[in-house]
């Protein structure tokens, strides 16, 4: 990916993969997104970050090294 000159470089976090999935919740009414951490077991949401487009999904996905989301409505 090309680097601009004021671009910010991605500070990579970790989340625990074997008991947290990352989830994109997306509401059918507005289509506001948020992407964050749903925990395998009990089943709650940790939010992490309002996605208002596909560059913040990017960062999001990049932040965390995750290939795939699921979304979830």
């Amino acid at each position: 990916m090309k680097m601009g000159l004021f671009h910010k470089k991605i500070e990579k976090k970790s989340y625990d993969k074997e008991k947290k999935r990352p989830v994109l919740k997306c509401s059918i009414c507005n289509g506001e997104q948020v992407a964050g951490f749903k925990d395998i077991n009990t089943g709650r949401f940790e939010e992490v970050m309002l996605i208002r487009n596909e560059r913040d999904l990017d960062i999001f996905q990049r932040t965390y090294d995750i290939a795939e989301i699921v979304k979830e409505y």
